[in-house]
């Protein structure tokens, strides 16, 4: 499972990925996120989830600075996830990590299998 970003053809990356990019293009590459290491922007703890989503649920946004990795000239890459821990501050690295579960999705009112959700969360380095 990828972490998928796109890349255009003007060199910016763009996630989640979009059918056009700044410029209108089309996307010419992907870019799989969860091979780089990012830092945590700003964090929260959430107290009230929606049904199935564990409690407290921590969140951050994070950025992932491709410059040197990628040799591209663009602004970092930001990304909302969950934490895997509440054990976080401003400015520490972490990594994606792949989970199959990002909610119990028997657990609401929508057909269960709708609810079904994988994806990554940020763990500390």
């Amino acid at each position: 499972m990828t972490m998928e970003a796109y890349r255009y053809a003007d060199g910016t990356i763009g996630f989640p990925g979009h059918h056009l990019g700044p410029d209108g293009e089309e996307p010419v590459d992907t870019v799989d996120l969860s091979e780089f290491t990012a830092t945590v922007v700003t964090w929260t703890t959430s107290t009230a989830t929606p049904p199935g989503v564990r409690e407290p649920n921590h969140l951050a946004i994070v950025e992932f600075d491709l410059e040197d990795a990628l040799e591209v000239d663009q602004p970092p890459v930001r990304a909302l996830g969950q934490l895997t821990t509440g054990d976080v501050e401003t400015g520490d690295e972490v990594q994606p990590v792949y989970v199959e579960e990002l909610r119990e999705p028997g657990v609401g009112i929508k057909v269960t299998e709708s609810q079904a959700w994988d994806g990554y969360r940020f763990e500390p380095v």
